[in-house]
């Protein structure tokens, strides 16, 4: 099965997450800079989850142009991924409803754990296609996706100490995958200048 519908019907999913997610901002009460920059936690909140979003966005179409077809395995995995990226709108507001109480921002934590581990899991079912090495080679050692949880684990010990403190933990994370990678584009770049099919390798 061609990848195409794969990527259309994810596209449309992480657009409705960031629809969601906007919408969920809430106007100052007054029309005032003093009620502007109480709403700016909020405003905070909204740009990391947006940020994340957009990072998995990123990473998704760049991992995608290097794969030719999906079986079944793979349409669940991306299925299991968009799930908990969908609870993102869910987990973002909790957290700055509370006022970054423990609890919340934990469980914010968690959210960004479970979609990291979501993602490697895609990895996986990919890699185990025909062809599939072709990914496992542009992505390489994949330092920066194998330790994201490792951090993602420290921010969630952070929160008992200061939630806050959890949360610009988190912020690193994001920070790290800010930064666009691509081992994707130069891994086709280099299949296109030596005349190899850049999913298995073989010569054109």
């Amino acid at each position: 099965m061609r990848t195409s519908r794969l990527e259309a019907f994810s596209d449309g999913v992480l657009a409705i997450i960031i629809t969601i997610m906007v919408l969920e901002l809430r106007a100052p009460d007054e029309p005032t800079l003093r009620a502007l920059g109480h709403s700016a936690t909020g405003f905070l909140t909204y740009l990391l989850s947006f940020v994340y979003v957009g990072i998995y966005w990123n990473n998704h179409h760049h991992m995608f142009h290097v794969v030719e077809s999906v079986s079944g395995s793979v349409l669940w995995a991306n299925l299991h991924l968009l799930f908990w990226l969908s609870l993102f709108p869910f987990s973002t507001g909790w957290m700055d409803e509370s006022g970054f109480e423990r609890t919340p921002t934990m469980v914010y934590g968690v959210n960004l754990l479970l979609a990291a581990v979501a993602y490697y899991v895609l990895q996986l079912s990919i890699f185990r296609r025909p062809g599939g090495q072709g990914l496992r080679r542009a992505l390489g050692r994949d330092l920066k996706g194998k330790a994201s949880p490792l951090v993602y684990a420290a921010g969630l010990a952070a929160c008992f100490a200061n939630p806050v403190l959890g949360v610009a933990v988190y912020t690193v994370v994001a920070l790290m995958w800010l930064v666009p990678d691509r081992r994707v584009e130069r891994f086709v770049l280099a299949g296109a200048s030596t005349g190899t099919d850049h999913d298995d390798g073989r010569a054109r």
